[in-house]
């Protein structure tokens, strides 16, 4: 089973990748499964159901709004972010929706689209369930859909499996662990980034990988920029949580240039609120690996090109390529869902991307990138998600920005030795991936445990 960096980085619309993303994503593959089996004409109606964490966080995380249009055929990549409410609120008072943006069906919000606080489906916490009815309330079509966390889908055949990408494609290095990536590295005398971009000409030139990875660094700096110089000071939701990378952007722009020696680090702190600010608000993000850590990778890249001499669109390649190795052990070995592991899985998944990334462009050897990519997750370890009234603002605005000096300081502190450390990258994402099993349930995205019970959302 083989996936590519850019199955791991993907352009999308906040809140978050596996409440959002991923349930637009299935409600849209559900009409094209049925289209193409038996047609619309026959459809009538549409049904979705959203479980687990999908149901208890759904209304925070717009996951509602999301299947709906979905369901009319839009896609996470181009759908109008700024027009999306404004759709939804339309095809709800008009009580009619077209499917796949072409095929007007009744639609009624509060019958046909359901939220189970409570009740969840067997193979993963974000299950969705869809049926199509005929005239006469006939089930002509029913499928169940897993968001398994940045944006990916299966389907209830695939969730038994890896709830990998189903992709059988051949790589000339291929790896399933950290050990065999610095292994394949070193037999070869290859870097990661090297080793990586040898595995992506396996479906496409290099050219076009440059060019992808490229855009992805492009869109991730559209979004800083957009969160940098929006005139919005509110965050929507009942939190009313203030904006503040704008002020900061302003602050750190006019100030003069005195001599503070962590000075960089108020302008990776800008960059990762920027960044989920315009995530909580909806706006269009990169998964890196998910929305609700989408701040850290591009955070720690801007940190590269504003402060690192020498630095240039080569490098910006080379940290990606090297992100996304980690990435993808991360998502084939443990988890990056939020909803089955906790926040380690996505703060700390990208803390650790992050980390290896800067480390490979700042100098870093094989070994030594390895050890920052375990720097960056043994010290998030445990890290529970609990977002505050179910939205992704509270603890995880900042959770990014702090997040973002970790993976910095990872890079630093692993170029100080030789690579040899005693706790390997594997050790540590098995250990993220036990420590997520034995996680309570009100620990991983519902809710209804921690900060988010301690915090009065009102």
């Amino acid at each position: 089973m083989a996936l590519s960096a850019l199955d791991l980085y993907s352009v999308g619309i906040g809140p978050s990748s596996s409440h959002t993303v991923g349930p637009m994503r299935a409600a849209k593959q559900f009409v094209a499964a049925v289209a193409e089996e038996l047609g619309l004409d026959a459809v009538k109606r549409v049904q979705a159901e959203l479980f687990g964490s999908l149901g208890a966080t759904g209304v925070g995380h717009g996951s509602d709004k999301a299947v709906i249009l979905g369901l009319t055929g839009e896609d996470p990549e181009t759908v109008d972010a700024l027009g999306a409410d404004e759709a939804e609120r339309q095809i709800c008072d008009e009580g009619k929706l077209a499917l796949n943006g072409t095929h007007p069906v009744r639609f009624d919000r509060a019958t046909d689209v359901t939220l189970h606080r409570r009740k969840s489906l067997p193979a993963h916490p974000n299950g969705m369930a869809f049926r199509a009815f005929d005239e006469n309330g006939t089930v002509l079509d029913e499928r169940i859909y897993y968001s398994i966390g940045g944006g990916f889908v299966v389907t209830e055949e695939a969730a038994d499996q890896d709830r990998i990408v189903e992709d059988e494609t051949k790589v000339p290095y291929p790896f399933s662990s950290g050990d065999e990536l610095v292994q394949q590295c070193r037999e070869h005398g290859l870097s990661i980034s090297e080793l990586m971009m040898a595995n992506e000409q396996s479906w496409r030139p290099a050219e076009e990988v440059r060019a992808e990875l490229l855009h992805i660094w492009a869109v991730m700096q559209e979004c800083v920029n957009n969160g940098c110089t929006t005139e919005e000071t509110i965050l929507p939701g009942g939190l009313k949580v203030k904006r503040r990378a704008a002020k900061l952007h302003r602050q750190l722009t006019e100030e003069a240039d005195d001599l503070d020696p962590i000075r960089a680090m108020d302008w990776v702190n800008l960059f990762a609120l920027a960044v989920n600010e315009e995530n909580a608000a909806g706006g269009r993000v990169v998964t890196a690996p998910t929305n609700g850590a989408a701040g850290i990778v591009p955070a720690v890249l801007h940190y590269y090109a504003k402060f690192i001499p020498g630095a240039d669109d080569d490098g910006v390649v080379r940290y990606l390529l090297t992100a996304a190795a980690i990435g993808i052990l991360f998502k084939e070995n443990a988890s990056i869902s939020g909803a089955e592991v906790g926040c380690q899985g996505e703060v700390g998944s990208a803390c650790s991307m992050a980390a290896a990334g800067l480390c490979e462009v700042i100098g870093g050897t094989v070994e030594q990138v390895e050890n920052a990519a375990e720097i960056g997750i043994e010290h998030n370890l445990g890290l529970t998600c609990d977002p505050v009234g179910g939205l992704v603002q509270i603890p995880c605005i900042e959770r990014n920005a702090i997040a973002s000096s970790k993976a910095i300081n990872a890079a630093r502190l692993s170029l100080k030795g030789d690579g040899r450390h005693t706790v390997s990258l594997d050790q540590a994402i098995k250990t993220m991936r036990d420590t997520g099993a034995d996680m309570k349930s009100k620990y991983k995205e519902t809710s209804r445990g921690g900060l988010a019970v301690n915090v009065i959302a009102c």
